[in-house]
């Protein structure tokens, strides 16, 4: 087989490097960054974070077959857990049967709280308030003119009364703004400070916590699938029990949290691994994902799978997506601008209708595996090979020690060791 013929998974990984200097969107020094040679150096590491002693190295796999609005995307993941690239790659594959993903992000608006205390009337002082609107929003402005004269800037201010607490009642300010292309957090954070004094001033008390939520309920993005049902068959499964399987398990973790937590983890192995490549905070992503999926007051699935009246299995995935393509470790680390560039994201909007994409891809494949053959059984030649390695097994001999370990059903170190001193004395 010649390299054109060849499957992107069939390649090595310097060809597969030679096909994305092929596609013509990536330098040298772009393929450099994505390679890992030298990507991050540890003088640029020491501008990031405190106490650098050097970096630290996660396996980057290229998704294919993704389809988003009509246009062709490869994915970076950046990820330990084995299956994962190749199940988002495959599902990409049969979701493109059905026309691609369709997917939409909302404005990048995020808020922004206060924490106003020692408030003598709480009704008097949300009074003064909104009252106070505009100079608010026109203090808050100031904090970042570059953002105002780019489109963004403070958009609006609501309050809320919290009445409920272990230490008494007090008053939240939310302050939202739309934060363009960068996830947002230090213009919110910036703004936030500015307002302090002239908030207190206006309630009479005193403001403590001023921070960005996590909770981005306002930067939304959503992607929805249709896929024929005979694209769903293989094996001894038709494409109709597939698609009814996996809505069934779909709807285990609707109504059941322990099982939604582990049905949303599959979700974000997907979002977590490409928002890890683009250099994104994926610890707030984490964080305002599973707040979202509780925001009804039980945790519930993220994401919903049902028949459409065609009988195509549709899927849907919504959830909050505070990501940029701007500041911070984006342009920093070159993997992170090289990965923005080889998907063609060009805004926080783009970026984030990818992203949400690859976690509903990466839910299908999760849940068909489970509704059909098991999670194991493609999970198991991959995990074999990582046992493998473990083990220290020479790279000419892992492909038939894995072979041997699959066949058998036992994949454990100690198992390839022994098999390796079988071989020794034969």
């Amino acid at each position: 087989m010649n390299k054109e013929q060849k499957k992107f998974y069939q390649l090595t990984v310097p060809e597969r490097l030679a096909q994305l200097k092929d596609d013509g969107s990536l330098s040298d020094a772009d393929l450099k960054a994505l390679s890992g040679s030298p990507g991050l150096t540890t003088e640029q590491a020491d501008h990031m974070i405190e106490n650098v002693v050097g970096t630290y190295a996660l396996p980057m796999g290229i998704a294919q077959h993704f389809l988003i609005n009509g246009r062709d995307v490869q994915v970076p993941m950046v990820i330990e857990e084995p299956s994962v690239v190749a199940a988002a790659s495959f599902m990409a594959r049969l979701i493109r049967s059905g026309g691609g993903f369709s997917a939409s992000a909302t404005a990048p608006e995020m808020v922004g709280q206060i924490q106003i205390l020692d408030v003598d009337d709480l009704d008097q002082a949300i009074h003064a308030l909104e009252e106070a609107t505009p100079e608010l929003l026109e203090k808050a402005a100031q904090a970042d003119p570059l953002l105002v004269k780019l489109g963004g800037g403070p958009r609006d201010i609501t309050l809320r009364k919290i009445e409920d607490s272990p230490i008494g009642a007090f008053l939240v300010l939310h302050l939202v703004m739309d934060v363009r292309d960068a996830m947002g957090a230090n213009a919110i954070n910036t703004a936030l400070e500015r307002l302090t004094l002239l908030v207190e001033s206006i309630t009479g008390g005193r403001a403590l916590l001023r921070i960005l939520t996590n909770l981005a309920d306002r930067r939304l993005a959503r992607a929805e699938c249709s896929i024929p049902a005979e694209a769903l068959a293989f094996g001894e499964y038709s494409g109709e029990m597939v698609r009814d399987r996996i809505i069934e398990a779909w709807a285990f973790a609707a109504v059941d949290p322990y099982r939604a937590a582990t049905h949303n983890k599959g979700i974000m192995n997907g979002v977590d691994a490409v928002v890890l490549a683009t250099g994104n905070d994926w610890r707030a992503v984490e964080a305002g994902a599973h707040a979202y999926a509780a925001r009804s007051g039980k945790y519930t699935s993220l994401s919903t799978w049902s028949k459409g009246d065609n009988g195509d299995l549709v899927g849907e995935l919504e959830m909050p997506m505070a990501v940029g393509t701007v500041g911070g470790a984006t342009r920093v680390h070159p993997a992170a601008a090289a990965v923005l560039k080889l998907m063609g994201a060009k805004t926080a909007v783009d970026l984030a209708e990818i992203i949400i994409s690859v976690g509903l891809a990466q839910n299908l494949g999760a849940l068909r595996a489970l509704a059909t053959e098991g999670i194991q059984r493609g999970h198991m030649s991959l995990h074999a090979r990582q046992v493998a390695v473990a083990a220290g097994v020479p790279q000419e001999r892992i492909h038939p020690i894995v072979e041997q370990m699959v066949k058998e059903g036992n994949i454990h170190v100690d198992r390839a060791m022994e098999i390796m001193e079988e071989w020794r004395t034969r």
